[in-house]
């Protein structure tokens, strides 16, 4: 393993980054962890804006350039990028993802590995299908201790009246992140994916319930190897 600890974040497209794990990452990198974000597509499918900001064919380039906004505003490492289509991640052949994604964990060498859960968090199925494939990298990867999925707590989705999201009982949560700190930052990199924002109510929504949504970011931490702290166990210390 490198002696600089390290997270390797796969995800199906670009802002998935932002929203849910955002304020960690930027924490972690704060720290010193090396973090990047491997994405499985461009977001083809995607909004292009309202009012649009560019043409349709136009929106990978537009939407891989707001990525890369947002990985620089939360200060981490500029991210990978597969070249998978939107919407059609689930007809992808799970062993060659899985085998990309296990090229970037030899170059990155992670202490840990996140990604969705089997829900996907919003149901998404690229969410879903890059979850598995993620986690069947994991498993290939013996020298990652863990893996981790963000989540949302049942009693934050009941307080705030979502019911678009898939929910996890509270006692599933392993770890809860205030990102106070780094609050600017988390909000920059959500800003960068302009192009997404008319299809977000949570960027139109009043500070409050921003804060309330977007201030604790959960995780379960979905497998581990061995008993032997990470850099995501750090900040249970914050």
């Amino acid at each position: 393993m490198n002696a600089t600890p390290a997270l390797l974040v796969v995800l199906a497209h670009p802002d998935d980054e932002s929203f849910r794990c955002g304020g960690t990452l930027a924490l972690l990198a704060r720290r010193g962890v090396r973090v990047q974000v491997l994405t499985a597509t461009r977001g083809q499918a995607g909004s292009c804006g309202d009012p649009p900001l560019c043409r349709p064919d136009e929106l990978p380039a537009v939407r891989e350039c707001e990525l890369r906004c947002a990985c620089a505003a939360l200060g981490i490492e500029p991210p990978i990028l597969l070249d998978y289509q939107d919407g059609c991640l689930s007809k992808a052949g799970p062993l060659i993802v899985a085998s990309q994604i296990l090229d970037s964990v030899d170059r990155l060498r992670p202490q840990v590995m996140l990604t969705f859960g089997p829900d996907g968090l919003s149901g998404h199925p690229d969410h879903i299908a890059i979850g598995q494939y993620a986690a069947q990298a994991y498993h290939q990867a013996n020298d990652v201790t863990a893996l981790y999925t963000p989540a949302v707590p049942q009693s934050l989705a009941a307080a705030l009246g979502l019911t678009h999201l898939r929910t996890v009982p509270d006692e599933a949560i392993s770890l809860r992140v205030d990102v106070s700190p780094v609050w600017e930052s988390k909000l920059a990199a959500i800003r960068c994916h302009a192009t997404q924002a008319s299809s977000s109510p949570i960027t139109q929504a009043p500070v409050e319930r921003q804060r309330a949504f977007l201030g604790t970011e959960h995780f379960v931490q979905a497998e581990t190897r061995r008993d032997m702290p990470t850099c995501m166990d750090e900040l249970r210390t914050l």
